[in-house]
């Protein structure tokens, strides 16, 4: 019989079984933002990873214990805080270890640390177990509240909880509100780490695109806001006899340092401006090369609200304009015309952008713009709301700025109280007076920080020492938010010259400007 025809079969392929999903334990001490990112991204991913409750031998364990882990997956900052009005500015990394460890020391000895519960699990990763008494635990929220009610206070915060009414201290003179900051002399940073077993914490790394960190200094931005500028009379002097740099000289890094520096110009460039013969003079110009301290100084921004822009008539003031535009310096409270001065100014760095605003209340009536002459902006406050409303709208930053009265006093009147918190009811992040020949105080009011006067920046009033003492305000911005503002403070020398304070005179000057904010 015939045989049937066979068939080759083909010898079937094995499938591959599949590897289960890795375990990742997540050590407590881990700060809870980068936890919920590693939540996120086992989530994202189940069949390669599984979340687990106790660390496995043949799993990933991630903690957040000092040289832990064989892949770096966080650094998580901390900042040492204490309310704004504050005198200290920095303590030493060792009274604040030994006030952990239950020995008093340094400027707030026998004051607890006050933390969240979240920071102290963090914390106890880089430093240990507190001694009895070192902290006091509270919810993140009660923080501020508790520490502005008992003060001398201070706290440790991560970084991303930063806001305008902490005053960051400085530890061992290392700050993170400073761009250049060293991270490895820095002591307050939580660094958490993977290990496990083969690729298995390179590629939880990978899974998270990155490093994790709170504090990314290409995303911070810092303005500094300035008092008056009026580059006349012995100010003027001083410049010629030693150059239109030298009155930048001694402060030159805080200028040069930020992102945006602010002027406040009063007086207006002229080509007929005699010589500078005195300090006395009410009458004011300003040599056109003078323009030169501000190329100097990295200016990046001027205010023309001032009073005296026109007391060298229309065509100094148009001089003015043309050389700030032939210098590319933005200006904003000023300009060809009314309408011109009323537009509000808006600058970019970043993810952050500045809407720059201000106004001249004060007058005199024939120093203001109109609708055919150059000068400064008169007050429409109505306007002002509306365009400080529309700018957060729109995700743009409001600092509004003021050429207020002059009153000879640390503190607002009531009336300029209430000026100015109405533009922080409006939307403003920061209301600034740029009047003042003298400090003024603070406030905080509707969410923004309000600083009623700063005091000369050059100026040649030497006749008292209120007149001499200076304000600087170095206002940080991370992640769209403003999370802290720095005070600088400077004394007038040689009626041009501002040079840095010394310990006793900041510490004078903030107890006074901080008594007449009602502190």
């Amino acid at each position: 019989p015939e045989l049937p025809t066979l068939t080759p079969t083909a010898t079937p392929t094995p499938s591959p079984t599949p590897l289960p999903p890795v375990p990742v334990y997540i050590a407590p001490g881990v700060p809870a933002p980068v936890a919920a990112a590693l939540g996120a991204a086992i989530e994202g991913n189940p069949q390669g990873w599984v979340a687990v409750a106790n660390p496995e031998p043949t799993g990933v364990i991630v903690a957040a214990q000092r040289g832990f882990g064989d892949v770096p997956i966080a650094e998580w900052t901390y900042a040492l805080v204490a309310p704004f009005p504050t005198l200290t500015d920095g303590v030493a990394w060792a009274d604040l270890l030994a006030v952990w460890g239950g020995t008093p020391s340094g400027p707030f000895a026998g004051r607890p640390l006050l933390v969240s519960a979240a920071t102290l699990e963090a914390l106890r990763a880089l430093l240990g177990e507190p001694a009895a008494g070192a902290v006091e635990v509270l919810p993140e929220e009660a923080l501020l509240e508790r520490a502005w009610a008992s003060r001398p206070a201070w706290a440790i915060v991560p970084f991303e909880q930063l806001e305008p009414r902490w005053k960051v201290l400085r530890v061992d003179d290392q700050s993170p509100l400073d761009r250049r900051m060293d991270t490895n002399a820095y002591p307050l940073i939580v660094r958490v780490g993977a290990s496990g077993p083969v690729q298995a914490p390179l590629l939880l790394r990978q899974a998270l695109d990155g490093l994790l960190t709170n504090r990314d200094p290409a995303r911070l931005a810092v303005v500094l806001l300035t008092g008056v500028t009026a580059l006349t009379r012995c100010t003027a002097i001083r410049m010629d006899r030693y150059g239109p740099a030298y009155p930048a000289q001694d402060i030159l890094p805080w200028l040069l340092e930020p992102d945006i520096t602010h002027v406040s110009n009063e007086v207006s460039f002229a080509e007929d401006c005699p010589p500078p013969s005195d300090c006395i003079t009410l009458v004011f110009c300003s040599n056109p090369r003078y323009i030169e301290l501000f190329e100097v100084a990295d200016v990046d921004v001027v205010e023309l609200t001032g009073n005296h822009l026109l007391d060298w008539g229309p065509a100094a003031m148009s001089l003015t304009l043309r050389m700030l535009e032939e210098h590319s310096l933005p200006y904003y409270g000023g300009g060809w015309d009314l309408a011109q001065a009323q537009t509000p100014l808006t600058l970019t760095v970043g993810e952050h952008t500045f809407g720059f605003l201000g106004c001249n209340p004060a007058g005199p009536r024939s120093d203001w713009a109109t609708e055919t002459q150059p000068g400064s902006a008169p007050c429409d406050y109505d306007l002002l709301y509306r365009q400080v409303r529309d700018m957060r709208e729109r995700g743009i930053i409001p600092i509004v700025t003021l050429q207020y009265r002059e009153f000879d006093q640390t503190e607002p009147t009531p009336q300029q109280r209430a000026d100015f918190r109405a533009l922080a009811e409006a939307g403003a992040a920061i209301v600034s007076g740029s009047q003042a020949h003298q400090p003024q105080g603070f406030d905080f009011h509707a969410g923004a920080f309000i600083h009623y006067g700063l005091g000369n920046l050059w100026f040649d009033q030497m006749w008292s020492p209120e007149t001499r003492q200076e304000f600087l305000d170095r206002h940080v911005f991370y992640a769209g938010r403003h999370i802290s503002t720095e005070v600088l403070t400077a004394m007038l020398e040689d009626h041009a010259r501002p040079r840095p304070m010394t310990p006793a005179e900041r510490e004078a000057l903030l107890a006074r400007a901080f008594a007449a904010s009602g502190w």
